[in-house]
C-alpha cells in the first residue's frame, strides 16, 4: 500500500492525505473545510482552477447580485460583515469568501484537475488522481457542486449562425452588445437578469420561452419572498404556502401568462424540491416584457446563418445570441466504480440524506437548497467524519497504552 507499483503510477507524485480530500474550491468545498477544522481535522482542497469560487469569479456577469437576502446565503461559522448590504453584489461576495478562507486557514491545492476517483476496496483508501498527482484518502467530499459545466443545448443550425454565440458563463456585461438584436436562450434568473442588463445598454434582447416558469416578486410588502416562505412553512403545509406566494404574486406582478409566462402547475416550493427548478425573483425584467423592451419569444425550432425560426412561424435576424441555458454537475465523468450519483450527477438518495455515501464517501452542494443546503450538509459531514477520527485516535491511543504496559511488565 506503500507504493505506487505501475508505470503510470510510478510517473504521477504519490500524496498520502491524513484527512479528507474535497474536490472543489468553491462554497461548498470552503464550508466543508471550515466545519472540519472546527474539529481540529486537517484536510485538503483540490481545485481544477487558480482561484476559490471560480464559478463566481470567472464565469458569472458583472451586474449579478444574491438573490436571497445575506443571512441566507451565509457560510458556517463566520457571517457577512455587518456593512454589506442585504442583497450582497458579486464582487462583495467573493470578497467574502476570500475572508473566510483565509480566517479558517484554508489553502487549497489549485490547478489540480481530478481526472479519476475512485475507492480501492483492497486498501480502505480512495485513490484520486490529478494531472500530475495521486492522493489517498480514508475519506472523499465531492464538493464540485450541481453547477460544475455550462449547459450547451442543441439546436438546429446552430453552426450556420453568422454572429457570436455565448453561454451566460461567458457573459459579462450587455455593453458588448450595444445597439445589438440578441435572441436570449432561457427564461430563468440568468436569463431574466441578462435581457435585463442588456436593456440598460440599449441592446434589444428577444429572449426565448422554452418552459414553464414560475415569476415571484423578489420582495412582497417590503420583505423577502425567501424569508416569508421559510416562515409560512414552519407553520403551514407547503402547498398551502405556495397558494399564498401565488397569490401574493397575481396581485403585485399580474397575471404573467397574458406575457408569455406560463406557470407550471405545480407550485414554486414543491417544483424547486422536486427538481432543482427555481423560480425567478423578478428584479426588473418583468416591467420590461410589459414595456416591450424585452420581447419574449417561443422556443426555437432552428437558426439561421441570420437568425432563427420559432415555433410560432414567425423569422428574426439576430446579431447575437446568449445561452442561459444553466449549468450541471461534472461528477459522472471522474467519479469511478460509485452508484451514488445518477447519470445527471445528482445524489440518488434525495434531501436531507444524500450527503452521506458508503466507504468515506460525502457529497456537499447537491441539495437543490443553495446555501442553506451547503451549510446544513457541511456541518453534518464534519460531525460524522469527526467521530470516527476520535474513534481511531482512541484506539490508537488504548493500542500505545497496551504496548507500553507490556515492555514494562
Amino acid at each position: 500500500m506503500g507504493s505506487c507499483k505501475d508505470q503510470e503510477e510510478q510517473q504521477a507524485k504519490c500524496v498520502w492525505i491524513q484527512g479528507p480530500i474535497l474536490v472543489g474550491a468553491g462554497p461548498s468545498g470552503l464550508a466543508v473545510s471550515a466545519c472540519l477544522s472546527k474539529h481540529g481535522i486537517p484536510s485538503v482542497i483540490l481545485e481544477k482552477s487558480d482561484c476559490i469560487a471560480s464559478l463566481w469569479q470567472q464565469r458569472t456577469y458583472e451586474r449579478l447580485k444574491l438573490h436571497l437576502p445575506k443571512q441566507f446565503c451565509e457560510l458556517p461559522l463566520l457571517g457577512f460583515p455587518e456593512n454589506f448590504p442585504k442583497y450582497p453584489t458579486k464582487r462583495q461576495f467573493v470578497s467574502y469568501l476570500e475572508s473566510y478562507a483565509s480566517h479558517f486557514s484554508i489553502k487549497p491545492r489549485f490547478n489540480q484537475t481530478v481526472q479519476s476517483a475512485e475507492f480501492d476496496s483492497g486498501s480502505g483508501f480512495w485513490r484520486v488522481r490529478t494531472q500530475d498527482s495521486k492522493y489517498f484518502s480514508r475519506w472523499l467530499i465531492v464538493a464540485t457542486g450541481e453547477n460544475a459545466e455550462p449547459v450547451i443545448p442543441e439546436i438546429v443550425g446552430m453552426e450556420k449562425f453568422h454572429g457570436p454565440v455565448v453561454h451566460t458563463s461567458g457573459y459579462k456585461s450587455g455593453s458588448d452588445f450595444r445597439n445589438h438584436k440578441v435572441l436570449v436562450v432561457g427564461c430563468g434568473n440568468s436569463g431574466m437578469e441578462v435581457s435585463l442588463d442588456l436593456c440598460r445598454h440599449n441592446a434589444i434582447p428577444y429572449m426565448v420561452v422554452r418552459n414553464t416558469v414560475h415569476v415571484l416578486p423578489r420582495e412582497m410588502f417590503g420583505f423577502s419572498t425567501f424569508a416569508i416562505a421559510m416562515a409560512l412553512l414552519k407553520w403551514l403545509p407547503l402547498r398551502l404556502v405556495d397558494k399564498i406566494l401565488l397569490l401574493v404574486a397575481n396581485f403585485t406582478l399580474g397575471n404573467t401568462e397574458q406575457l408569455g409566462l406560463r406557470r407550471p402547475k405545480t407550485g414554486p416550493i414543491e417544483l424547486k424540491n422536486a427538481t432543482g427548478k427555481t423560480p425567478v425573483l423578478d428584479v426588473g425584467a418583468l416591467s420590461q416584457i410589459k414595456s416591450g423592451k424585452i420581447k419574449v419569444m417561443e422556443g426555437v425550432k432552428e437558426i439561421t446563418r441570420n437568425g432563427g425560426r420559432f415555433m410560432d412561424g414567425q423569422e428574426k435576424e439576430f446579431d447575437s445570441i446568449i445561452l442561459a441555458t444553466g449549468y450541471k454537475s461534472n461528477v459522472p465523468t471522474w467519479l469511478k466504480g460509485c452508484d451514488f450519483f445518477t447519470n445527471d450527477g445528482m445524489p440518488k438518495i434525495p434531501f436531507p440524506n444524500g450527503w452521506k455515501g458508503e466507504n468515506g464517501l460525502y457529497t456537499v452542494g447537491f441539495t437543490r437548497r443553495g446555501l442553506l443546503g451547503t451549510a446544513s450538509d457541511a456541518d453534518k459531514i464534519a460531525k460524522d467524519i469527526a467521530d470516527q477520527w476520535r474513534t481511531k485516535k482512541e484506539c490508537k491511543n488504548s493500542y500505545n497504552s497496551h504496548i507500553i504496559l507490556l515492555k514494562k511488565s
